[in-house]
């Protein structure tokens, strides 16, 4: 493990892991990805110690995890935080995500506005019908007397969604829908109905501000903003070369009325001291 506060950082909205995680890497790179991947948060993965567990040298490491960050697995950078003593300080961050991101992802992870992805494997055949649908022509699984219609579905799915919208779990749905029912339950509709909506959730707490982050370059560690860096790489260790500033020049009458201005503000300058 590192020092506390440093390490290994999870991204966020990962797909669950599979076999097939690093598939399109090469070989060395996707033994190394699958080793990080299964490793704890705050662990150390720098290549120093990743060359005291894995059969690969630091320059092969160091290569390696340069790959993965052109694939869009890995992200280096700083993050500002509040320390317990009042302050504030910048901490290295290592940044590892099972799901390869594009540099549009990382970038908008930088500012702390992820957009969250879907969790089903991208070959899956997705439902036409929303999860609120689902939940609620499932219902009679679990209370047979709340059994409802297609139409019904339709109609109370809105209902739902709004408690999916403030962090309600189907569990939380499920409990709050089926205890204590009346016996019996001539309306499960309007039973449902009344339930979703006067046994709706509070919103929740404000989240927190996201802290302030900067990635660096994966070679030289400058930092520097997520659209210079494509990749993971700076320009210059892409070898880009900096535009060229333009020249230009004065010509002699300009320069002589650039001077006489600068010797008319110091004699005015001079009679605003002796007066």
């Amino acid at each position: 493990m590192a020092n506390p506060g440093y390490g290994k950082r999870s991204a966020p909205d990962q797909r669950p892991r599979t076999n097939h995680d690093f598939a399109h890497l090469p070989p060395r790179e996707a033994a190394i990805a699958a080793y990080v991947d299964r490793l704890p948060d705050g662990a150390d993965i720098s290549v120093k110690t990743l060359a005291k567990q894995l059969p690969y040298g630091q320059c092969a490491l160091r290569t390696a995890l340069n790959n993965l960050q052109r694939a869009g697995h890995l992200r280096r950078g700083r993050e500002h935080l509040a320390v317990d003593s009042g302050g504030s300080r910048w901490i290295t961050r290592s940044w590892f995500s099972r799901t390869a991101r594009d540099d549009d992802w990382w970038a908008a992870f930088t500012r702390g506005d992820v957009p969250r992805e879907s969790q089903e494997p991208p070959d899956r055949p997705r439902s036409t019908r929303s999860r609120a649908h689902i939940l609620l022509a499932a219902l009679g699984r679990t209370a047979p007397v709340l059994s409802l219609s297609q139409a019904d579905c339709a109609e109370l799915a809105p209902l739902l969604a709004d408690w999916f919208a403030r962090g309600a779990t189907d569990e939380a749905v499920l409990h709050a829908l089926t205890t204590g029912l009346p016996t019996p339950v001539h309306h499960p509709a309007a039973l449902v109905r009344n339930r979703l909506t006067t046994k709706l959730p509070p919103e929740p707490a404000q989240p927190p501000r996201p802290p302030l982050r900067l990635l660096e370059c994966a070679k030289c560690g400058t930092p520097g903003r997520p659209e210079s860096l494509p990749g993971g790489i700076c320009g210059a260790c892409r070898g880009e070369r900096a535009p060229a500033r333009p020249h230009t020049s004065l010509s002699p009458s300009a320069v002589r009325a650039r001077v006489a201005g600068i010797r008319a503000a110091m004699d005015e300058r001079r009679e605003r001291t002796h007066v």
